[in-house]
C-alpha cells in the first residue's frame, strides 16, 4: 500500500511530478542540441550527414516548446487543485495523457534525426492535410492531432476540477491562458498557398502563444508561488495579477503587429506593431516590482530560498530578454535592418529563458520537494547546490545574449548598412562573427553545467527543511 504524502494538501497533485521530471529531460536535451549547433556554427561539418544543422535545428527549437508544455501541464495539475481546494478530477486521465503526450514527443523528435524530412512528411500522410514545413511548427499532423487530444483532455481534466472547486483569480487566469495556448494552436493546421496569409496566421500561434496567453500562464504561476513563500494576502496578490494581465494582453495581442511589418501587410502594422510593440516592457516591468514588492511585504520567511530567488529572478530576467531586448529592435525603422540577424536570437534566447523556462523551474523549485516527500525545502546543501546553478544558468545566458547582440550588430554594419553601395554577403559576415561564435559556445558550456548543478540538487532523500517527520503507516 503506497503512503500518502504528508507534505501534499491533496494527493492528486502527485501526478504534477512527472511532466516536470520528464520536462526537466526535454530541458537538457533541448541545451545539448543547441550545443550541437553552436559548435556547427563554428565547425561546419561536425556531426554532418549524422545531425545536419537543419535537424539540430529543428529538434532544439521543438524541444523548447514540449518540455515548456509539459511544465505548465505539471504546474496546472499542482496548483489548481491547492487552488480550487479540492483532488484533481481524475488523476488517472492525467497519467494515460502523460504517456500519450511522451510517447508522441519522442516518436516525433526521433523522425528527425532519423528519416529525412521530405520522407517523414510522406510517411506521416502530410498530403491528407498539410501542415508541415514551416519553423516551430514542424511536426507531422499526425503528432499535431495528438497533440490537441491531450491538450483536450487536459483542459477537460483541470476545467472540471475548477468548475466543482474554489474559483480563483490565479486559477482562473491559469485556465483562461490554458484555453488560450490551446485555441491558437488550432491555426497551426491552416496552411495557406499564399505566403503572406501563411506568415500572418502562423504569427497567429507563435507570437499570440508567447506575447499573449503564455503571459498569462506565467502570471498565475508566478502569483501563486509567491503567496506561497511570502504570506502576502491573496487579495494583495490579485490585484496586481490583474494590472499584470491587462497589460500584458493589451500590448501583446496588438502588438503582435510587429511580425507584420515585411510580409505585404497594409503600411498602418508599421505605426501599431511599432507603438503597442513599444509598450510591451511594461508588463514585464510590472512583474518585477510585484514580485520585490511582494518580497519585502512578506509575512513570513520561507525555508526555500531557492524558490525565492528563482521568483524574482524570473521577473527581471524576462524583463531584460523579453522587454529591453524586444524593444532594441522593435521599431519598424530599426526592424528594417535588424529583422533576422542574429539580434533576433539574441532577444529570443533572453526572452524565453526568462519568461518561461525561469518560471517552470521556479514552480519545479517550489513544489518538488513536497512532491518527494522532502518538505517545504530541500536540505541547506542542495538549495546551495540548486542557488549555484541559477546563478551560473542566469549568467551564461547573458553573456550567451550580449555575445549575440555583439553579433546581429557587426552583422547589421556588414551585411545589411550598405557602405558606398557595398554590402558584404552572409556566408562572408559570418566568418567575421567566428570569435563572438566560440565566446557563445563557451558561455552555453557553462549554462550546460548550470543546469546540472540543478538536477543534481534534487538527488537529496530524505526529510527537507521546515517541517517535521512525516509518520510511516
Amino acid at each position: 500500500m503506497r503512503t500518502a504524502n504528508p507534505y501534499l494538501k491533496f494527493q492528486s497533485q502527485a501526478v504534477a511530478k512527472p511532466y516536470f521530471v520528464f520536462a526537466l529531460i526535454l530541458f537538457l536535451g533541448q541545451v545539448l542540441f543547441g550545443l550541437i549547433m553552436g559548435l556547427q556554427y563554428v565547425v561546419g561539418d561536425f556531426l554532418f550527414p549524422l545531425i545536419p544543422f537543419n535537424v539540430a535545428r529543428m529538434v532544439h527549437t521543438n524541444l523548447l516548446i514540449v518540455w515548456l508544455l509539459f511544465g505548465f501541464m505539471g504546474a496546472a495539475y499542482y496548483l489548481v487543485p491547492e487552488e480550487a481546494d479540492r483532488e484533481l478530477h481524475s488523476p488517472t486521465l492525467a497519467i494515460v495523457l502523460f504517456w500519450v503526450f511522451a510517447a508522441a514527443g519522442v516518436l516525433t523528435i526521433l523522425g528527425y534525426l532519423l528519416v529525412p524530412y521530405a520522407a517523414l512528411a510522406e510517411m506521416t500522410h502530410n498530403e491528407l492535410l498539410p501542415t508541415m514545413g514551416r519553423e516551430f511548427l514542424e511536426q507531422p499532423t499526425i503528432t499535431k492531432m495528438g497533440i490537441v487530444v491531450v491538450c483536450l483532455g487536459f483542459l477537460y481534466n483541470i476545467g472540471m476540477t475548477l468548475l466543482k472547486g474554489r474559483k480563483t483569480t490565479v486559477s482562473m487566469v491559469m485556465m483562461t491562458g490554458l484555453i488560450g495556448l490551446a485555441v491558437f494552436f488550432l491555426f497551426s493546421f491552416y496552411n495557406p498557398g499564399n505566403l503572406a496569409r501563411d506568415k500572418f496566421y502562423w504569427w497567429w500561434v507563435v507570437h499570440l502563444w508567447v506575447e499573449g496567453v503564455w503571459e498569462l500562464i506565467m502570471g498565475s504561476m508566478l502569483a501563486f508561488v509567491l503567496i506561497k513563500v511570502t504570506g502576502v494576502d491573496r487579495e494583495v496578490v490579485e490585484k496586481w495579477l490583474y494590472v499584470i494581465i491587462a497589460m500584458a494582453l493589451i500590448t501583446g495581442i496588438i502588438g503582435t503587429g510587429h511580425h507584420f511589418f515585411w510580409i505585404g501587410a497594409p503600411e498602418v502594422w508599421l505605426w501599431v506593431g511599432s507603438i503597442f510593440s513599444a509598450l510591451e516592457p511594461l508588463p514585464f516591468l510590472a512583474m518585477v516590482m510585484f514580485a520585490f514588492t511582494m518580497v519585502k511585504q512578506r509575512r513570513r520567511q520561507h525555508p526555500n530560498r531557492a524558490a525565492t530567488l528563482w521568483a524574482k529572478g524570473t521577473t527581471v530576467t524576462a524583463f531584460f530578454g523579453a522587454g529591453v531586448w524586444g524593444f532594441l529592435h522593435t521599431l519598424a525603422p530599426v526592424n528594417y535592418y535588424t529583422h533576422g540577424t542574429q539580434l533576433t536570437a539574441a532577444h529570443g534566447h533572453l526572452a524565453f529563458f526568462g519568461a518561461y523556462a525561469m518560471i517552470v523551474m521556479t514552480l519545479i523549485s517550489y513544489a518538488m520537494p513536497r512532491l518527494r516527500g522532502l518538505g517545504e525545502a530541500p536540505d541547506e546543501r542542495s538549495q546551495t547546490l540548486e542557488i549555484w546553478g541559477f546563478w551560473m544558468m542566469v549568467v551564461s545566458m547573458v553573456m550567451i545574449t550580449l555575445f549575440l547582440t555583439a553579433a546581429g550588430a557587426v552583422q547589421v554594419w556588414l551585411q545589411r548598412w550598405q557602405v558606398d553601395g557595398v554590402a558584404l554577403p552572409f556566408m562572408a559576415t559570418m566568418d567575421h562573427l567566428t570569435l563572438l561564435f566560440w565566446a557563445r559556445l563557451a558561455s552555453g558550456v557553462v549554462f550546460l553545467l548550470g543546469l546540472l548543478c540543478y538536477l543534481w540538487s534534487f538527488r537529496q532523500r530524505g526529510r527537507g527543511l521546515g517541517d517535521p517527520v512525516p509518520s510511516v503507516c
